[in-house]
C-alpha cells in the first residue's frame, strides 16, 4: 500500500494512486485506534474526489467505533471550530488546499482542534493503517451537524458591527469554499462584496485557487481598480489563508498584514502577547511594543505557532505566509477573521489601506521571500553564518539562521520539503541598503553552490 501521502503535518497525494476511498476507510480505523477518539467532526473541501474519501473516512471512523459528526462542505477552519466548539475528541478534514486538482488529503486534530502532526501521533497512524483490523464491538453512529450558523456567528465577534462603514470589496474565492462564508456573511454586514470566481467548483475552472502564485493575483488586482473598492481579498481552495490587495489594487506582503492585524488585536484586548515568525520581525516588534503588547518569536510552521500561543496565551500568532491564529478560535488558523479586522481597522480610522501600509514598508522595507535550489543546503548557510556572523549584533537559531546588524538583518532557513533555502531580508527605512544586502546575499549563495 502506498502511504507516500502522509507528510509532516497532515495528509496530501494524488487520487486514486496516492490517497482513494479504501486507503481512506483504514485511515479512519486507525486514527480512532491511536487517538481514542469517540466523537469526531468530518468535513470536506470542493474537490470532485472529496465526498466519496470524506464518506470512506467516515465509514472506517464508525466501524472502529466512534460517532460521526459530519458538517460537509466547508473550509479547514470549520473543522478546527467545530471540533472545539462542540467539545469533539477530534476532527478531520478532506482537502489538498491549493494542490493540484486530482490531489486531496486530510488535515486531522484532536481535543480543543490541537493539531496531529507527524511527531504526536500522524505517523502512529499510518503505521496502523498497514496492520489488519477488527471492527468494534458497537458500531459509532452518524449524524449530520449544522455548524454553519455558530461558526458566522463566532466570527461576528470579532469585529464591533457599530462600527463598521458601507464599503465595497472584492472577493475571490477561487472558485474555492470561501464563497460559502462569504454569502453568510454579507447578510450581516453593511460591506457590498463583488465577487469573483465565487462559486465553489472542483473543477479549478481558473485555475488552483492559490493566491501565493503572481499569475492568480491579476483578476483580484483588476477587479479592485475596476470597482474602485477598498480592498480585494483572495483565498485559498480551504480558505485557512487570506491575501490582501490594496484599493490601487496593489498585493500586499503577509508581513505587514502580521502588524497590522497585531496592532488591531491589541487595541481590542489592551494588551497580551503575539506571536511571530523569525523571517522577518522588525515591523512587527515596532508595532506590538506600541499597541502595548509582547513580542514572541516561534518556529515557523503551523504546530510551533499554535503550542507557542497555547504555551504562553498569545491572543494572537501571524506568520508572514499568511496563517493568522486567534486565542479564542482554539489558537487555531483562519482565513475570515484576518479580513473583518481590517474591515473594522479601516472603517474606524477612515485611512486607505495603502496609507496604513505604506508607512510600515517605509519604517521597515524587505525583500518578500526569495527562494533558491540548492545542492547542500546546510553547507551554504553555515557558510554563510560564518561569513555574516562576525560583527553581527545578534545570531539566533530559532529557525534556520537570523542574523541582525544596526541597520538592516535577514533570515535564512531550509524548507521543510524541497532543497530549497528561502531568504529573507529587511533594513531600517532603508530601500536601497536592504536591495543591496539582498543581492549580494543572493551572489554569495549562488558562489557557494557551485
Amino acid at each position: 500500500m502506498d502511504l507516500s501521502c502522509f507528510k509532516a503535518y497532515d495528509l496530501r497525494g494524488r487520487v486514486p494512486d496516492q490517497l482513494n476511498p479504501t486507503l481512506a476507510e483504514r485511515i479512519g480505523r486507525a486514527y480512532v485506534e491511536i487517538t481514542g477518539a469517540k466523537k469526531v467532526i468530518v468535513g470536506y473541501d470542493i474537490r470532485l474526489s472529496s465526498p466519496d474519501i470524506a464518506e470512506a473516512l467516515s465509514s472506517g471512523l464508525m466501524a472502529a467505533g466512534a460517532d460521526v459528526f459530519d458538517i460537509g462542505l466547508c473550509g479547514t477552519e470549520m473543522v478546527y471550530f467545530a471540533t472545539s466548539h462542540y467539545g469533539m475528541d477530534g476532527g478531520i478534514m478532506v482537502t489538498a488546499s491549493h494542490n493540484p486538482k486530482d490531489h486531496n488529503g486530510m488535515k486531522m486534530v484532536g481535543p480543543e482542534s490541537r493539531p496531529i502532526s507527524s511527531d504526536n501521533g500522524l505517523n502512529d497512524i499510518r503505521d496502523r493503517v498497514l496492520e489488519p483490523f477488527a471492527d468494534a464491538p458497537e458500531q459509532g453512529r452518524y449524524e449530520p451537524l449544522e455548524a454553519m450558523s455558530a461558526y458566522i456567528d463566532h466570527l461576528l465577534g470579532y469585529v464591533d458591527a457599530g462600527s463598521l462603514k458601507p464599503m465595497t470589496i472584492v472577493a475571490n474565492a477561487g472558485n474555492g469554499g470561501a464563497g460559502l462564508v462569504i454569502d453568510e456573511l454579507e447578510q450581516h454586514l453593511p460591506f457590498e462584496f463583488v465577487k469573483i470566481h465565487h462559486q465553489p467548483d472542483g473543477h479549478f475552472p481558473n485555475g488552483v485557487p492559490n493566491p501565493i502564485l503572481p499569475e492568480n493575483r491579476t483578476v483580484t488586482a483588476e477587479a479592485v481598480v475596476e470597482e474602485g473598492a477598498a480592498m480585494g481579498i483572495a483565498w485559498d481552495g480551504d480558505y485557512d489563508r487570506c491575501f490582501f490587495f490594496d484599493e490601487n489594487g496593489r498585493f500586499i506582503e503577509g508581513y505587514y498584514i502580521v502588524g497590522l492585524l497585531a496592532d488591531q488585536f491589541l487595541r481590542k484586548t489592551g494588551g497580551g502577547k503575539v506571536i511571530h515568525d523569525p523571517r522577518l520581525t522588525w515591523n512587527t516588534l515596532d508595532l506590538v511594543a506600541a499597541a502595548g503588547g509582547e513580542a514572541i518569536e516561534s518556529k515557523t510552521g503551523h504546530a510551533f505557532i499554535k503550542q507557542r500561543m497555547r504555551d504562553e496565551d498569545a491572543v494572537y500568532g501571524g506568520e508572514m505566509s499568511a496563517h493568522h491564529y486567534f486565542r479564542d478560535f482554539a489558537y487555531c488558523d483562519s482565513g475570515m477573521i484576518p479580513w473583518l479586522l481590517v474591515a473594522e481597522r479601516l472603517s474606524q480610522s477612515g485611512q486607505t489601506l495603502s496609507s496604513l501600509i505604506d508607512a510600515r514598508i517605509e519604517a521597515y522595507p524587505a525583500s518578500g521571500e526569495i527562494n533558491r535550489t540548492i545542492a547542500d543546503p546546510p553547507k551554504v548557510i553555515a557558510a554563510i553564518e560564518a561569513k555574516y556572523g562576525v560583527g553581527a549584533k545578534s545570531v539566533s537559531h530559532v529557525d534556520g539562521v537570523s542574523i541582525e546588524f544596526d541597520d538592516w538583518r535577514f533570515n535564512l532557513r531550509m524548507s521543510n520539503t524541497e532543497p530549497v533555502v528561502r531568504l529573507n531580508v529587511e533594513s531600517r527605512g532603508d530601500i536601497p541598503l536592504m536591495e543591496a544586502k539582498t543581492k549580494e546575499l543572493l551572489e554569495e549563495m549562488e558562489r557557494l553552490n557551485q
